[in-house]
């Protein structure tokens, strides 16, 4: 019981911890310059979309032929082209290579990255603990990106300026915002497995400290754009120009702001996000909505994409 140490010597408990947290940020970032920050098993379609994806001269037919090595992932595709969020025009599409050509092929890569992920969390080979927390991640990620996909309608709604916003891209940088707690808890059984002992309380707290971090390092090494980045670090990239625009971290802060308020977390006292008169008519409206009205909003959300 050598590990209680922890909590008695106050004065050096945060010290403590913050070593912790550092040992661990440094395995994975060791992991990624390695490239052996691994995910559970994931399909090998995946990791050769990703290899397609980086490289400069690939086009749609390359994406399609790809996808049709996994028939479920393609009718995955195709339905989602076709759900009401990825297709406006309301045209349906019943080809593959119509429906990679309407969604895009990096928003192709985001859709099967994100379903990838979102199967891994809930289907997952960790011990009972830990595979709980990956459950309770599924879970807020639908939250945090069924309410940005939310919030980004409503700003578009009411803005009278031309935005360069889309629910559908609000929706995936939520929900692809935590996956660095999958390297973090490998690294963390990999910690266990050398013989260290390292009680799973101050674990999940060095989790939560270093998963923007290991997220943005996952991210960036898959080759996604920079709003991801930002929702994931909760920081906004240096020398981005975006003078006066509301970005995707803007609308990932008021998220996280009205899920704290709607769970009234004492937490919120401490939180203060920007807005302007847009952001403010959607945060006004979402505030007052009743609890019931507000959660069939996400569903709605969550079932008009296809997730």
């Amino acid at each position: 019981m050598t590990h209680l140490s922890f909590f008695w010597l106050k004065p050096e408990n945060e010290k403590i911890i913050k070593g912790l947290e550092s040992e661990f940020c440094s395995l994975v970032k060791d992991a990624v310059r390695k490239n052996r920050l691994s995910l559970p098993p994931i399909p090998e379609v995946l990791a050769q979309l990703h290899t397609l994806c980086n490289a400069d001269d690939t086009t749609v037919r390359d994406i399609a032929d790809l996808l049709l090595d996994d028939p479920s992932l393609a009718a995955s595709i195709v339905r989602t082209s076709n759900t009401i969020m990825f297709n406006r025009r309301n045209i349906i599409c019943h080809d593959l290579q119509a429906a990679v050509s309407r969604l895009g092929i990096l928003r192709v890569r985001d859709i099967v990255t994100a379903q990838a992920i979102e199967e891994l969390k809930n289907k997952n080979h960790f011990g009972h603990e830990c595979n709980l927390l990956l459950s309770q991640s599924a879970i807020r990620s639908r939250q945090l990106a069924g309410t940005m996909a939310l919030i980004c309608q409503g700003i578009t709604k009411h803005s009278d300026k031309q935005l360069s916003l889309e629910p559908e891209k609000a929706l995936l940088t939520g929900l692809l915002a935590d996956i660095g707690v999958f390297g973090l808890i490998n690294e963390y059984h990999s910690y266990l497995n050398h013989g260290n002992y390292l009680d799973l309380d101050i674990a999940t707290y060095v989790f939560q400290q270093c998963c923007g971090e290991a997220t943005s390092m996952v991210l960036k090494h898959w080759g996604f754009d920079d709003d991801y980045l930002e929702v994931a670090s909760n920081k906004a990239m240096p020398y981005k120009e975006q003078y006066n625009k509301t970005s995707y971290l803007d609308i990932a802060r008021m998220a996280n702001h009205l899920l704290m308020f709607k769970d009234n977390d004492e937490a919120i006292n401490e939180h203060h996000v920007e807005l302007d008169l847009a952001g403010a008519e959607v945060m006004y409206e979402l505030t007052n909505m009743p609890d019931a009205d507000f959660e069939s909003q996400i569903r709605n959300v969550m079932k008009d994409s296809g997730m």
